[in-house]
């Protein structure tokens, strides 16, 4: 049989993630790879009895639902959104598998073949994985740790005239950067100018380290003045368990509408029997203490790795001290290659997940994402050791001069 794939399928690359995930199953790799919550915080005894309530509610539970998602759910979120200054109402939020389906959706109903879309460099794969399955051109921008450069960003939109820009302003994925207030200002002043679509991913945006700190989402600023120029989305992947799969997206009628009949084509609904689980949960367990644990944890263990990887006086190795989420970025010194020391690493028993597949144009090919949510303190220590012993070793093969000062 001549299996005639698509142009697009023939060309789109598998998630280099995913494959190194394949490479860590087992316990003799302790990886630091996945963007992987702590498993030993999941709420299961809550989610158990959320899923006995939903079962005695009888039969009917267990029917289609509504492509939109499960309206008391829809409603809860709405709520949420609400307290943390982002006015929606359920009808302007279409739940989704995951906050990647609602990227994905995004990217049905906005990109025709050949449309630019503009991110920042670096950014979360998947979506650059999505953008270009829909045959669009990505183009970054250039981004300091405040954000996009305005300056470059709005030569970009004059030259190149953007579908939309996608950002993750908040704790992003790989680098854990936080945009300033000004910059995300600045970024809605510009796109309302030149009538550019905003899509704010914020999957780690309520992992923050400081309770106090503000970070107020670029959905919430544009809403003041009127809203319609930001589509929001997110997941409780992070925050309740990932298997649930439930994410969600909100804006303008208009989008929420084209979403919903791309997602009916695409599959009728995600699963309603998990949103109304997902429901109850929020609806009799303290959503808001069981992630202020989840943010104490998290940060005691970025902190924990940022000291363990001080002690090994490695020179020229530079890495963030993220506000929040779950990943550390690092930066190697000039001519290693990420992707080289990651086989020596899984010889030596860690993973990570090498930095240039997150550039959307030239790739920096001695940077790579460390996962700190996902590992016990244990776990933490020995992985720290063994990359340094796989460093030292890849340095050896290298015939490169020792790092350690």
């Amino acid at each position: 049989m001549n299996y005639r794939l698509s142009a697009v399928a023939q060309d789109v690359k598998a998630s280099g993630v995913r494959e190194i995930l394949k490479l860590t199953q087992g316990d003799s790799i302790i990886s630091f790879a996945g963007g992987l919550p702590a498993e030993e915080l999941f709420p299961k005894e809550a989610l158990r009895q959320a899923f006995d309530r939903v079962f005695q509610q009888g039969n009917r539970a267990l029917q289609y639902g509504l492509t939109e998602g499960y309206t008391p759910l829809r409603e809860a979120i709405a709520m949420r959104m609400g307290q943390k200054g982002m006015p929606v109402s359920p009808s302007e939020i279409v739940l989704t598998t995951g906050s990647q389906q609602a990227i994905d959706l995004l990217a049905r109903v906005l990109i025709e073949p050949g449309d630019v879309i503009l991110v920042e460099d670096p950014t979360y794969l998947s979506a650059l994985q999505i953008f270009r399955y829909h045959s669009a051109i990505v183009e970054s921008v250039q981004t300091d740790d405040d954000g996009m450069d305005m300056a470059a960003l709005e030569r970009k939109v004059l030259a190149r005239k953007p579908k939309f820009i996608y950002v993750t302003p908040t704790f992003a994925n790989p680098t854990g950067r936080v945009w300033s207030t000004e910059r995300r200002q600045a970024l809605i002043a510009l796109c309302r100018q030149h009538d550019v679509l905003i899509v704010e991913d914020d999957p780690y945006g309520e992992i923050k380290f400081d309770p106090s700190a503000s970070y107020p989402s670029i959905y919430s600023l544009d809403a003041r003045d009127g809203g319609g120029a930001v589509v929001y989305t997110s997941t409780f992947s992070k925050t309740v368990v990932p298997a649930l799969r439930i994410g969600w997206a909100m804006g303008h009628p208009t989008m929420i509408d084209a979403m919903a009949r791309a997602k009916q084509a695409a599959d009728l609904h995600s699963s309603s029997l998990d949103q109304q689980a997902l429901f109850q949960l929020l609806n009799h367990f303290d959503i808001d203490l069981h992630i202020t644990a989840i943010r104490m944890e998290y940060k005691k263990r970025m902190w924990l790795m940022h000291d363990l990887l001080t002690q090994k006086r490695w020179d020229g190795v530079r890495w963030n001290k993220p506000a929040g989420g779950m990943f550390l970025w690092m930066t190697l010194p000039e001519g290693v290659v990420a992707e080289d020391l990651l086989h020596v690493a899984v010889r030596e028993g860690v993973a990570f997940v090498p930095g240039a597949e997150f550039f959307c144009g030239a790739p920096v090919k001695n940077t790579l994402r460390l996962n700190f949510s996902h590992s016990s303190p244990q776990a933490l220590e020995a992985g720290v050791e063994r990359l340094d012993r796989s460093l030292q070793h890849y340095l050896n093969e290298s015939n490169r001069t020792p790092i350690l000062t």
